[in-house]
């Protein structure tokens, strides 16, 4: 075991999860989890890397770890009293591999066995053993990333990483070695040296002009010249790190002639590699200020056509081109000139000015296309142009092009930008409800974009109907009769209620799922849907990403990715490979297109709309790095501009909206049983229906609600009805997508910064969804029973008003009536109580004089249960008096045959 123990030891069992990093959690002695702040400073006690844990990642009970760090942590000794241990043999495994990791990194014989493959690093089978290699090679690639370097750079680095290690070159007591880029002399070539200065001196030195070729014994100053053997390999492992070095004489101080051309290839990628190993790199004060300077390109557009009185992206436009460069004004001839010559640095007046030779040549192709071409503003949206959304004289510094519309043109755009006046689409007449003005309008959008060719992200807050607004545009398309299928994917505990919503709302598509164990699979999938010719398949993620081959051999009509948000981290693998799908269309739905980081932005809009936000290091070079660390509000108005045209987001708090919106929302959200619910459900049904017919009219009532309540237990989750004790979220949610759909939204709820109710009947299934909400989202969430005194409950009340908590659990009957909860602007109700109007009156907590927000309520029901059945009879029942169905009474007068199909499980 890797215990590092000594008698007395306090031991930490960790239980360790990888996916593209590691997930570890500790267990104590007597199996409680702990939370990371306890443990942690024992881990990094000597860890100066991270500053003795500072900058460790948290989530909820998980420390965060990237296999670099993983490896650096668990290979040295642990603290002198706590030790860390693996709570399973799989568990011991991962930490006995940090420690052969480290050692691989440390031995110089494995970079004679590594090679690069796109952004893959192999390490051939004569090394190692096959158990640490995927693990070694992910480890080097955060190495590089930490260093600020890609798998690309890999080669270049080999060597010196292989003679020096990762921590670059031991220092000298006596000199500092440096390289040294000296400014071209009469417009003649730059000179590149190697060069030393004193320890505590700034002055370099080099050898005089007529002694550049000697030796280094013949050169070195006295005070050097005994480190002269140290010296020279220095030097050979410094200018390994520059691919721009070839052929040079290892015995004298390297010194070199160069191009324009190649100081710019040093700067753009030797220079980066040398001080992520801590070189020194000096190049010219005015060099480094010119390193961004561009030349600036004003394009004035004009229309043909004076008034843009319908919306089309298929405009074409005109230009008119002026160049400037550092304010200096350029004609068209002066920029062809410049392009002719080649030359990466010129002189203006007195000021050098570095311009890129290959930025603009493609300039010049992008401007002779224009003017070739019939350029449209669909062809300028595409454009690395991001400029042309700005609005007229804006200050933006320096931009590479700069774009003025004429009025038409950007009357124009405007309609798109702002979704106004969009070409109307008649509403289907085989929708089955009446669209809201605003969700007419995302609908006309959604045609609008596919007509164009554009994917589109639809963001309206939750409760705005974004589904019934997806159902009219996939009417509206397969009413042409396509040949393919549209794609919907959905996370699973959704996916019965997208089964029910497009049954509702579009009953003329023909839908199928892609889900369960006896899902087609190969060609099998092929063949089912041209034998079935569906208008919709519905999926999961999991399933998606598992059976990809399958879905990515059909090219989709459409595609839309509910709950967007799950392919927020692009790294993962689910992500990566449902990126890849195609489609005609493609369509994300969320109501929170960014959660935590603009990276989850860009993963989005890499699906919708690939390339659109570039590539992602592009992306956090221009946006993520100026808005995340430098707060930058230049960059994000910037950025919104950008994605405008293709994100649609309405909240509730729109004024536009809140004339067209109900003050309440009452919303069925439907939800699965799993394998062991189900098997649970028919078991107690067939036992009970049995018993049924050996009882009195009397008895029978007993054993009806009796029953009743067994499965409404069972409907929440299985351990309720088996009286099992909790044990953790990671075991307890994959047993009921009822508890995992609560616990996900009222997390997403508090996450937004709003408030919840959630009521069930339930004790045990309170407990279970605030353990389960603490657990994953660290929130400690009351729950207010019937023996709750009155001043603890009073004092819960007011701290919920006051928004000191964002969810508050309460019982139906004791927090039913009586209570002021206007905070809350979502009821969860958890289970349904057959008599609506206690239902009523527990929502009515929120929803009651004084809110003076939309209310929106979501009422669980487990699909084919009890639960969906009696939904469905109290809808038929509404004209019945209140006296009548005031509670679960009235279901023991039905008949026996109609007590059995209430009851039965119907998949």
């Amino acid at each position: 075991m890797n215990q590092f123990q000594t008698e007395g030891n306090r031991t930490y069992y960790l239980k360790i999860r990888r996916s593209e990093e590691f997930r570890v959690q500790a267990i104590n002695e007597t199996g409680n989890r702990i939370p990371p702040e306890v443990w942690k400073p024992y881990l990094y006690f000597l860890d100066k890397e991270s500053f003795f844990g500072l900058t460790a990642r948290i989530d909820g009970l998980d420390l965060l770890l990237t296999p670099a760090e993983f490896v650096r942590l668990f290979q040295r000794e642990a603290h002198h009293y706590v030790s860390f241990s693996g709570q399973t043999p799989e568990d011991e495994t991962w930490l006995n591999l940090a420690g052969k990791v480290a050692d691989s990194l440390n031995d110089p014989k494995l970079w004679d066995h590594i090679s690069v493959d796109g952004e893959d690093i192999l390490i051939d089978s004569a090394y190692g053993d096959p158990e640490i290699q995927d693990f070694l090679s992910d480890t080097i690639k955060h190495q590089l990333r930490q260093k600020g370097l890609s798998t690309a750079q890999l080669p270049f680095i080999q060597h010196f990483v292989q003679q020096a290690g990762w921590d670059g070159l031991p220092a000298s007591d006596d000199y500092v070695m440096a390289v040294q880029l000296g400014e071209p002399q009469d417009d003649a070539f730059w000179s590149f040296k190697v060069v030393l200065r004193s320890k505590r001196g700034s002055v370099y030195w080099t050898p005089s002009k007529r002694r550049m070729d000697e030796p280094f014994d013949k050169v070195l100053p006295e005070k050097w010249r005994n480190h002269q053997q140290e010296i020279k390999e220095k030097q050979m492992l410094i200018l390994s790190l520059c691919p721009s070095v070839e052929n040079y004489d290892e015995d004298r101080l390297y010194h070199a002639e160069w191009t324009d051309a190649e100081v710019l290839e040093f700067l753009r990628n030797d220079a980066e590699i040398l001080q992520s190993f801590g070189i020194e790199v000096s190049i010219p004060s005015w060099l480094k200020a010119v390193q961004e300077s561009k030349i600036r390109v004003k394009a004035n557009i004009h229309s043909p056509v004076k008034k843009a009185s319908v919306v089309g992206l298929d405009q074409i436009v005109r230009f008119d081109w002026q160049f400037s460069l550092n304010g200096h004004e350029l004609s068209m001839q002066d920029f062809q000139q410049l392009v002719a010559e080649n030359k990466e640095f010129i002189r203006i007046g007195n000021e050098w000015v570095r311009v890129d030779s290959n930025l603009l040549m493609q300039l010049r192709k992008m401007i002779e296309e224009a003017d070739d071409a019939d350029w449209t503003i669909k062809d300028m949206l595409f454009q690395n142009v991001p400029e042309i959304m700005l609005e007229e004289g804006a200050d933006e510094e320096d931009p590479l092009i700069e774009f003025h519309l004429n009025r038409s043109l950007r009357t124009l755009l405007d309609k798109l930008l702002d979704k106004r006046d969009l070409p109307e689409t008649p509403i289907p007449e085989n929708l089955h409800t009446e669209l809201r003005p605003y969700q007419k309008t995302g609908f006309d959008y959604l045609v609008f974009m596919r007509e164009e060719g554009f994917g589109l992200c639809l963001a309206d807050d939750m409760g705005l109907g974004k589904t019934v607004q997806l159902i009219t545009y996939l009417l509206h398309v397969h009413a042409k009769k396509p040949e393919q299928p549209s794609l919907i994917i959905c996370p699973t505990s959704v996916l019965g209620n997208w089964q029910k919503e497009l049954e509702r709302f579009g009953p003329d598509l023909k839908v199928v799922t892609h889900y369960g164990s006896a899902r087609p699979k190969g060609e099998d999938f092929q063949a089912f849907l041209q034998n079935e010719k569906p208008d919709v398949v519905l999926s999961t993620y999991g399933i998606a990403s598992s059976d990809a081959e399958e879905i990515q051999g059909v090219h989709w009509t459409s595609i839309t990715l509910d709950e967007a948000q799950n392919i927020k981290n692009m790294y993962t693998k689910q992500s990566r490979t449902i990126r890849k799908f195609k489609g005609d269309h493609h369509i994300a739905l969320t109501g929170t297109p960014i959660e935590n980081r603009l990276s989850e932005l860009w993963s989005i809009f890499d699906f919708i709309n690939k390339g659109y936000l570039y590539r992602i290091k592009q992306f956090q070079e221009n946006f993520m790095i100026p808005i995340e660390r430098d707060d930058s509000e230049e960059t994000k108005e910037k950025l919104r501009q950008r994605i405008q045209p293709f994100l649609l987001r309405r909240t509730k708090k729109d004024p536009d909206l809140q004339l067209n919106l109900p003050e309440k929302q009452e919303q069925l959200e439907y939800c699965p049983l799993t394998p062991e619910q189900a098997a649970l459900y028919e078991g107690l049904v067939q036992d009970t229906v049995q018993k049924m017919e050996t009882l009195t009219g009397f008895e029978k009532k007993g054993l009806v609600l009796k029953m009743l309540s067994k499965l409404k237990q069972l409907c929440n989750h299985p351990s309720l009805y088996l009286k099992e004790p909790y044990t953790s979220a990671a075991e307890i949610l994959p047993r009921s997508q009822k508890l995992e759909r609560i616990v996900t939204l009222a997390g997403e709820i508090a996450e937004r910064g709003e408030q919840c109710l959630i009521f069930t009947q339930y004790i045990g299934m309170g407990h279970l969804l605030q353990q389960a909400i603490n657990e994953l989202y660290g929130h400690e969430v009351p729950f207010l029973t019937g023996s709750m005194p009155k001043n603890q409950r009073d004092s819960l009340v007011a701290a919920f008003q006051n928004g000191k908590f964002p969810i508050f659990i309460l019982s139906l009957k004791a927090g039913g009536t009586g209570l002021n909860l206007t905070a809350a602007t979502h009821v969860l109700h958890a289970d349904r109580w057959w008599n609506p109007a206690v239902e009523n009156q527990a929502t009515d907590r929120a929803y009651r004089i004084g809110q003076t927000q939309f209310v929106h309520v979501h009422k669980f029901v487990t699909i084919g249960t009890i639960e969906e059945k009696i939904d469905a009879l109290l809808t038929q029942k509404q004209t019945m008096s209140e006296q009548f169905i005031q509670s679960s009474q009235w279901m023991t007068e039905l008949s026996d045959s109609e007590l059995k199909e209430l009851f039965t499980y119907n998949l």
